[in-house]
């Protein structure tokens, strides 16, 4: 999609505040899922592991596709939230940040969107000094490669 296609996407009154894109080795993601005593699958939320049972169950392929979209969708949620600030000291650290509270969903039409806890939506609206904030992602996979796209808009 080229930059007019996604400006176009965006209501006439949202402005782009930051952009995030991440790409994931599915492969290399799938071999930490099964690493014994792993905890990866902590960063992902309860619904979250539940939609990627689901999906995976539903396509008739692996979980770890679906695992390694939503962990690009979350690593581009960071890279869009800490565009947007623009310099400023982020929220949180690598070591802090709420992986599970920052939840990847698909809507009842299998359309994925971005959930934040409340207490990560007040932190995010505090840290942009910005009340009305939306985010937009799109994800994909296709062979050993996951990808995601996140823009953060905010009123103009």
């Amino acid at each position: 999609m080229d930059t007019e296609r996604i400006a176009d996407a965006l209501p006439s009154h949202a402005a782009v505040a930051g952009l995030g894109y991440d790409v994931v080795d599915v492969d290399a993601f799938a071999a930490q899922l099964a690493e014994p005593g792993s905890r990866m699958r902590l960063l992902f939320s309860a619904r979250e592991r539940r939609q990627c049972a689901m999906r995976a169950q539903t396509k008739n392929d692996g979980e770890a596709v679906h695992y390694a979209a939503r962990w690009a969708g979350k690593e581009a949620v960071l890279k869009a939230w800490c565009d947007a600030l623009g310099g400023r000291s982020a929220p949180y650290t690598l070591d802090d940040y709420p992986w599970s509270r920052i939840e990847i969903l698909n809507d009842a039409l299998g359309c994925p969107r971005i959930v934040l806890a409340p207490d990560v939506h007040e932190r995010l609206v505090a840290s942009l000094g910005e009340r009305d904030v939306a985010w937009h992602v799109s994800l994909s996979h296709d062979g050993p490669i996951a990808a995601a796209v996140v823009i953060l808009a905010k009123d103009a």
